[in-house]
Protein backbone atom coordinates (compact mmCIF):
# COMPACT_ATOMS: atom_id res chain seq x y z
CA UNK A 1 0.00 0.00 0.00
CA UNK A 2 1.25 3.19 -1.15
CA UNK A 3 2.59 5.86 2.10
CA UNK A 4 -0.05 8.69 2.93
CA UNK A 5 0.45 11.54 1.56
CA UNK A 6 1.63 14.24 4.09
CA UNK A 7 -0.11 16.67 4.85
CA UNK A 8 -2.57 17.72 2.22
CA UNK A 9 -3.64 20.72 1.69
CA UNK A 10 -7.36 21.99 0.75
CA UNK A 11 -7.84 25.77 -0.96
CA UNK A 12 -10.21 27.08 -3.23
CA UNK A 13 -9.08 27.18 -6.49
CA UNK A 14 -8.20 30.50 -9.08
CA UNK A 15 -7.75 31.68 -12.26
CA UNK A 16 -4.38 30.48 -12.44
CA UNK A 17 -5.42 26.88 -11.67
CA UNK A 18 -7.36 27.02 -14.89
CA UNK A 19 -5.00 24.90 -17.20
CA UNK A 20 -4.23 22.07 -14.33
CA UNK A 21 -8.23 21.91 -13.66
CA UNK A 22 -9.02 21.38 -17.53
CA UNK A 23 -5.83 19.06 -18.04
CA UNK A 24 -7.48 16.72 -15.13
CA UNK A 25 -10.83 17.13 -16.64
CA UNK A 26 -9.61 15.55 -19.28
CA UNK A 27 -7.81 12.88 -18.05
CA UNK A 28 -11.12 12.39 -15.89
CA UNK A 29 -12.92 11.85 -18.43
CA UNK A 30 -10.22 9.71 -20.38
CA UNK A 31 -9.62 7.46 -17.68
CA UNK A 32 -13.77 7.20 -16.22
CA UNK A 33 -15.42 7.30 -19.29
CA UNK A 34 -12.83 6.81 -22.20
CA UNK A 35 -13.96 9.73 -23.33
CA UNK A 36 -11.67 12.58 -25.11
CA UNK A 37 -12.71 16.16 -24.33
CA UNK A 38 -11.74 19.36 -26.88
CA UNK A 39 -8.80 20.95 -24.86
CA UNK A 40 -10.39 24.47 -25.77
CA UNK A 41 -14.03 23.73 -24.58
CA UNK A 42 -12.73 22.41 -21.17
CA UNK A 43 -10.58 25.01 -20.53
CA UNK A 44 -13.55 27.69 -21.60
CA UNK A 45 -15.92 25.60 -19.22
CA UNK A 46 -13.22 25.63 -16.08
CA UNK A 47 -12.51 29.68 -16.85
CA UNK A 48 -16.04 30.43 -16.81
CA UNK A 49 -16.67 28.63 -14.18
CA UNK A 50 -13.92 30.46 -11.83
CA UNK A 51 -14.97 33.65 -12.96
CA UNK A 52 -18.81 32.84 -12.29
CA UNK A 53 -18.65 31.27 -8.68
CA UNK A 54 -22.94 30.85 -8.64
CA UNK A 55 -21.44 28.17 -11.47
CA UNK A 56 -19.67 26.49 -8.74
CA UNK A 57 -16.87 26.42 -6.91
CA UNK A 58 -13.53 24.46 -7.19
CA UNK A 59 -10.81 23.05 -4.93
CA UNK A 60 -7.57 22.19 -5.04
CA UNK A 61 -5.27 19.94 -3.10
CA UNK A 62 -1.52 20.36 -2.27
CA UNK A 63 0.50 17.84 -0.81
CA UNK A 64 4.48 19.57 -0.14
CA UNK A 65 3.46 22.58 -2.52
CA UNK A 66 2.50 19.84 -5.22
CA UNK A 67 -1.31 19.89 -6.81
CA UNK A 68 -2.30 16.39 -6.32
CA UNK A 69 -5.96 17.11 -6.84
CA UNK A 70 -9.43 18.55 -8.20
CA UNK A 71 -12.77 18.86 -7.08
CA UNK A 72 -16.21 20.90 -8.27
CA UNK A 73 -19.21 21.93 -5.99
CA UNK A 74 -22.52 23.11 -7.83
CA UNK A 75 -25.34 23.51 -6.15
CA UNK A 76 -28.73 22.39 -6.94
CA UNK A 77 -31.94 23.82 -5.15
CA UNK A 78 -33.89 21.21 -3.50
CA UNK A 79 -37.92 22.96 -2.76
CA UNK A 80 -38.93 19.16 -0.81
CA UNK A 81 -36.17 20.14 1.50
CA UNK A 82 -35.75 24.42 1.12
CA UNK A 83 -32.34 23.95 0.95
CA UNK A 84 -29.42 23.68 -1.30
CA UNK A 85 -27.98 20.14 -2.43
CA UNK A 86 -23.64 20.47 -2.76
CA UNK A 87 -22.70 18.26 -5.67
CA UNK A 88 -19.72 17.33 -5.90
CA UNK A 89 -18.39 16.63 -9.11
CA UNK A 90 -14.84 16.48 -11.37
CA UNK A 91 -13.22 14.40 -8.69
CA UNK A 92 -9.89 13.76 -9.97
CA UNK A 93 -6.59 12.94 -8.09
CA UNK A 94 -3.20 12.22 -9.78
CA UNK A 95 -2.51 8.74 -10.43
CA UNK A 96 0.72 8.73 -8.05
CA UNK A 97 -1.38 10.19 -5.19
CA UNK A 98 -4.68 7.78 -5.25
CA UNK A 99 -4.64 6.15 -1.96
CA UNK A 100 -3.11 8.45 0.08
CA UNK A 101 -5.60 10.23 1.92
CA UNK A 102 -6.11 13.64 -1.07
CA UNK A 103 -9.69 12.73 -1.76
CA UNK A 104 -10.51 12.54 1.69
CA UNK A 105 -9.17 15.96 2.88
CA UNK A 106 -10.89 17.35 -0.32
CA UNK A 107 -14.19 15.48 1.06
CA UNK A 108 -13.51 16.61 4.79
CA UNK A 109 -12.90 19.83 3.59
CA UNK A 110 -16.15 20.02 1.83
CA UNK A 111 -18.08 18.59 3.78
CA UNK A 112 -17.10 21.08 6.99
CA UNK A 113 -18.24 23.20 4.27
CA UNK A 114 -21.16 22.41 3.59
CA UNK A 115 -22.23 21.53 7.72
CA UNK A 116 -21.43 25.06 8.78
CA UNK A 117 -23.56 26.79 5.86
CA UNK A 118 -27.24 26.78 7.18
CA UNK A 119 -28.69 26.80 3.45
CA UNK A 120 -27.51 23.44 2.48
CA UNK A 121 -28.95 20.69 3.54
CA UNK A 122 -26.76 17.85 1.65
CA UNK A 123 -24.33 16.57 -0.10
CA UNK A 124 -24.61 14.32 -3.28
CA UNK A 125 -22.45 13.21 -6.41
CA UNK A 126 -22.90 10.55 -9.51
CA UNK A 127 -20.01 8.03 -10.42
CA UNK A 128 -19.80 6.37 -13.72
CA UNK A 129 -21.67 2.83 -12.62
CA UNK A 130 -18.32 0.57 -13.56
CA UNK A 131 -16.30 2.97 -11.45
CA UNK A 132 -16.31 0.60 -8.44
CA UNK A 133 -13.10 1.96 -6.77
CA UNK A 134 -15.16 5.06 -6.21
CA UNK A 135 -17.95 4.24 -4.96
CA UNK A 136 -16.27 1.77 -2.64
CA UNK A 137 -14.02 5.59 -1.48
CA UNK A 138 -17.25 7.15 -1.42
CA UNK A 139 -19.57 4.67 1.12
CA UNK A 140 -15.71 4.76 3.37
CA UNK A 141 -17.06 8.14 3.10
CA UNK A 142 -20.22 7.37 4.83
CA UNK A 143 -22.38 8.33 1.13
CA UNK A 144 -25.16 6.08 0.60
CA UNK A 145 -26.30 4.59 -2.75
CA UNK A 146 -29.11 6.10 -3.66
CA UNK A 147 -32.54 4.90 -5.74
CA UNK A 148 -32.20 7.01 -8.24
CA UNK A 149 -31.01 6.94 -11.84
CA UNK A 150 -30.18 9.46 -13.86
CA UNK A 151 -31.62 10.49 -17.58
CA UNK A 152 -30.30 13.48 -19.56
CA UNK A 153 -30.36 14.60 -22.85
CA UNK A 154 -27.40 15.89 -24.27
CA UNK A 155 -26.75 17.80 -27.40
CA UNK A 156 -23.41 17.48 -29.03
CA UNK A 157 -21.12 20.12 -29.13
CA UNK A 158 -22.14 20.32 -33.23
CA UNK A 159 -25.56 21.27 -32.31
CA UNK A 160 -25.53 23.75 -29.56
CA UNK A 161 -25.28 27.01 -31.64
CA UNK A 162 -28.27 25.44 -34.18
CA UNK A 163 -32.03 26.30 -33.82
CA UNK A 164 -34.90 24.36 -34.53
Amino acid sequence: MPEPTPSVHVRDADPDDAPLIAEFNARLALETEDKRLDPTTVRAGVETTLARPELGRYFIAEADDDVVGQTLITSEWSDWRDGMFWWIQSVYVRADARQRGVFRAMYEHVHRLARADPDVCGLRLYVERDNTRAMATYEKMGMILTPYIIYEVDWPLDDANQGD
